[in-house]
Order: structure tokens, then C-alpha cells, then sequence
């Protein structure tokens, strides 16, 4: 076994942050980030852009390293760290580009994250709770 690196793209348009619904992976049914799995070669924001592009379509700046958190999943014998990169939507209108990996999208304020903290991926709620999604001054 061994530890994986996981991206996730903190995509803001103005107060709110996209998050997706998973599918078809650990975490189906819960909310969280577009991203994936740093490729080998590929810096954490290259991986944010290229995951968020594949998803949902938009193109995006990645802007800031945000933090990371401590994810192990015992339940389905992985253990990942997760990298979470503050991008800057620079176009578009976000579609589901990939329907077997999430199922709908949302832009949600921190406070509503909070108020949905029970239905979000791991990894997004560990980051919600270390304040890792507080807006930074520009």
C-alpha cells in the first residue's frame, strides 16, 4: 500500500465554490471538488486545471496552494494526501463533462458547505474544518 496524492481545484466565482457530485468512485453521493490524482511530471496546479477542464469544461488559473490535509480512508484500504489549489474561473459556463464521475454540480457559499458538512467528501469537509477555504485577501 502506499500514500496517493490527490488535487482538488477551489474554484470561486465571487463568494461560491463549485463542487460536484461524485459518482462512480469512494465518496458517490457526496460533495466535492473538482480534481484527481497528480500525474507523475504534473505540479499540483497543473493538475487542478487539467482535472477541472476534464470535469466540468471550465479553464481556470490556479492561483494559490491553499493547504492540505491527512485523508485516510481504511474503509477502502487507501490513504491519500490532498492538495488544494485556489483557482480563478477565467470563462465559460461549467457542464458535467464526465456523468460517471459526478452527477450534478452546485456553486455554494462556506456557510452553506457548513450547513451541508454531513454530505461532503472527506477530504472537502477535513479542509472545511481547517479553515483552508476561508477567502484569502486579494
Amino acid at each position: 500500500m502506499r500514500v496517493r496524492v490527490g488535487v482538488g481545484a477551489v474554484v470561486r466565482d465571487g463568494g461560491r465554490i463549485l463542487v460536484l457530485r461524485r459518482a462512480g468512485a469512494h465518496g458517490a453521493g457526496t460533495w466535492g471538488l473538482p480534481g484527481g490524482h497528480q500525474e507523475f511530471g504534473e505540479s499540483p496546479e497543473d493538475t487542478a486545471a487539467r482535472e477541472t477542464l476534464e470535469e466540468t469544461g471550465l479553464v481556470v488559473r490556479p492561483t494559490a496552494r491553499l493547504g492540505f490535509t491527512d485523508d485516510p480512508m481504511p474503509e477502502i484500504g487507501r490513504h491519500y494526501v490532498t492538495l488544494f489549489i485556489g483557482c480563478t474561473r477565467l470563462g465559460g459556463e461549467p457542464e458535467l463533462r464526465e456523468p460517471q464521475k459526478a452527477t450534478a454540480f452546485a456553486w455554494l457559499t462556506t456557510d452553506e458547505l457548513r450547513a451541508r458538512r454531513a454530505e461532503l467528501f472527506s477530504p472537502l469537509g477535513r479542509c472545511l474544518d481547517a479553515g483552508l477555504l476561508a477567502a484569502k485577501p486579494a
